[in-house]
């Protein structure tokens, strides 16, 4: 079944893709978040031309002959448009098949645990802590990742003594089974990094993410070498699209969690294959999904097939005020109850992409006449 159109609708922050086949079938996906209208000009420039009047069943062959051809572009905007493609395949396959993505990949959907996951360094951390008690209250959560430090801060923190006193606080504010989780962002060098990762450990925090600048790897695997007799888990890799450079990070063992971002990564298919190699080290998996977007939707049918994940899937709890892009793109909206997200079970990513966003959004269209192909 040939691939005959692609299609964006974009907004500078969200990308869809809806994909069609020569019968007429449909599929959605998403591009990157952030700068997602330039995102969508590589699509149409640097994705489409060799998608389309390709086989929508090969997967793999079509996302691997893309980066192929685009070899002397192997960096971030090219995957984030590549995902685009990807997600959309993978929708109009489970709609052909009848059955969810998470079916595809040999899961089942389901309800599956989350955990709220905070994006906010702008909030004093008794402010914080007081969320978080409500949105155990209200929505069940079991675990919660709160921010630390600063973005890529050189040891700095958002303002002194911020994380000195949030870490002890919500430590002190939730039960012991309650798991606590930090991300960093990149702020620290790995002596910091390594004297944090013992203050964390000794206020009972469970899991330390990208503490160095993902691009200095080497650090980070210092610091996780280093922190590697204490219960604290080190984590990382969303920023990662390069697949040899995760390989060489799982066999380094950079990390204890590895992180892949479906979005940022390229897709599920390119996914996937960290996560094999994650398996094949003993790594559990955790993909970045740090906002509502469709990101989410696809984390959840993959994490309901991986086998060898992390407890909880990330769970963004910013609301309107916060992330006022992320809401109105697809129904039925993610919600948490219990602690849990339901895996959506309807054929395809199973939600319906809302008609009145699409209509706001810019629209673009490559068609396989317009590469002067024909069926």
């Amino acid at each position: 079944m040939k691939i005959t159109s692609l299609e964006t609708f974009t907004t500078e922050t969200v990308g869809l893709v809806r994909l069609r086949t020569e019968d007429g079938a449909e599929g959605w996906g998403q591009v990157s978040t952030y700068k997602a209208d330039i995102t969508a000009q590589v699509f149409h420039r640097q994705v489409a031309p060799y998608a389309l009047g390709k086989s929508a069943f090969d997967i793999d062959t079509v996302v691997d002959n893309i980066t192929e051809k685009e070899f002397k572009f192997p960096g971030s905007y090219l995957r984030r448009a590549l995902a685009g493609l990807d997600t959309a395949l993978w929708d109009w396959r489970g709609k052909h098949e009848g059955k969810s993505v998470c079916e595809l990949l040999g899961g089942t959907s389901r309800a599956f645990p989350v955990y709220g996951s905070s994006m906010r360094r702008d909030i004093t951390p008794q402010a914080e802590v007081e969320r978080l008690l409500r949105l155990r209250d209200d929505c069940g959560f079991e675990a919660f990742k709160f921010r630390i430090g600063s973005e890529v801060g050189h040891d700095r923190d958002q303002w002194e003594g911020r994380t000195e006193a949030i870490v002890p606080a919500m430590r002190k504010a939730f039960p012991d089974d309650v798991r606590l989780m930090v991300d960093a962002n990149c702020c620290y060098s790995p002596e910091k990094a390594i004297e944090i990762g013992h203050f964390l450990s000794n206020n009972g925090i469970a899991h330390f993410e990208e503490p160095c600048p993902y691009w200095e790897y080497e650090q980070t695997a210092e610091v996780t070498k280093a922190l590697a007799n204490l219960p604290i888990q080190v984590s990382g890799g969303e920023q990662d699209c390069f697949l040899p450079i995760w390989r060489r990070m799982i066999e380094g063992r950079v990390f204890d969690v590895v992180q892949p971002d479906i979005c940022y990564l390229g897709g599920v298919s390119r996914t996937l294959r960290v996560a094999e190699m994650a398996q094949k080290a003993s790594l559990p998996v955790t993909p970045h999904s740090a906002n509502l977007s469709l990101v989410t939707v696809f984390t959840l049918h993959l994490m309901g097939a991986l086998e060898h994940t992390g407890p909880h899937l990330e769970f963004s709890i910013e609301g309107e005020d916060y992330y006022p892009w992320q809401y109105g793109l697809y129904e039925p909206f993610l919600v948490a109850k219990e602690g849990k997200v339901q895996i959506p079970s309807e054929p395809g990513w199973g939600v319906q992409i809302n008609s009145d966003w699409l209509e706001r959004a810019t629209y673009q269209k490559t068609e396989l006449s317009d590469l002067g192909g024909t069926l």
